[in-house]
């Protein structure tokens, strides 16, 4: 596995944030890295919100322009949001790579990419429970968020509309709703079933990707236009940049407020 660093905790930091493996058996044969973020406001006696990020380091990582941990905990120290848990988790890889599918890029796409409820079930039966152990977190779907970056953004999604009784809210960066293995019949499902109680904020950018599996730019417009039709809730920011982290860390402030904006501080 790639080794992940970041910088040690310094003393203005009050938050906890635990960096523990995974081993999987739904996705059998793979172990991922994966970070528990717990507030200085956490109280085990009150139920905390929760946020789960795919491509989890990249939300972490100080190199990179989110920065999750030192946003949100200013967001709690100044009563915006509640107090929050959030999960970061890394894509599964193979210890023993004996197949060519077996690549960490592979997976990355096998787990995010695929519209069914499997990577649903791995993080509600298993990487969860045992993550939140011990911990006292909401069980209301509208406390509780689902994020990612590209695949992870449509798999955020995919997560929410498989398990909307847990999850009610998606945050989606560059979200990849295109034909790379079916992502791209999203538009037409939320036409065509009933309006579930889902919010999204996503954004995108006329310099997102455009490949051989579709146009995200595009892809995220059409997804716009289908939960405009369907009356969904929310908020969709197109800007400039590519495909990048850079738009969505400008809108990260607005986007955990307008996420849990019905929730009591």
């Amino acid at each position: 596995m790639k080794t992940y660093k970041i910088k040690e905790q310094t003393t203005n930091m009050a938050y906890q944030l635990l960096k523990k493996t995974f081993y999987s058996e739904i996705y059998k044969g793979t172990v991922r890295d994966y970070w528990l973020y717990i507030p200085d406001k956490f109280e085990q006696n009150s139920p905390a919100n929760l946020i789960v990020f795919q491509d989890g380091f990249y939300y972490i990582d100080e190199t990179k322009p989110m920065k999750v941990p030192q946003v949100i905990d200013e967001l709690i120290s100044d009563n915006k949001i509640p107090a929050t848990v959030c999960v970061f988790i890394n894509p599964g890889e193979f210890e023993k790579q004996t197949k060519a599918e077996h690549h960490p890029d592979s997976q990355r796409s096998f787990e995010y990419d695929t519209i069914s409820d499997q990577y649903g079930r791995f993080l509600i039966n298993e990487l969860l429970p045992e993550a939140l152990s011990g911990l006292n977190i909401s069980q209301d779907p509208k406390n509780r968020a689902i994020a990612g970056f590209s695949s992870g953004g449509i798999c955020a999604w995919t997560v929410a509309w498989n398990r909307s009784d847990l999850f009610g809210n998606v945050l989606s960066h560059c979200g990849s709703f295109v034909d790379i293995r079916g992502g791209g019949l999203y538009p037409n499902l939320i036409r065509n079933e009933y309006t579930k109680d889902i919010r999204i904020f996503f954004q995108s950018g006329e310099n997102d990707l455009d490949t051989k599996y579709g146009n995200w730019a595009l892809g995220n417009k059409l997804m716009e236009s289908a939960l405009s039709f369907k009356e969904y809730d929310y908020q969709f920011e197109f800007g400039q940049q590519a495909h990048n982290l850079n738009h969505g860390a400008q809108l990260l402030v607005s986007s955990l407020v307008w996420l849990f904006a019905d929730t009591n501080n």
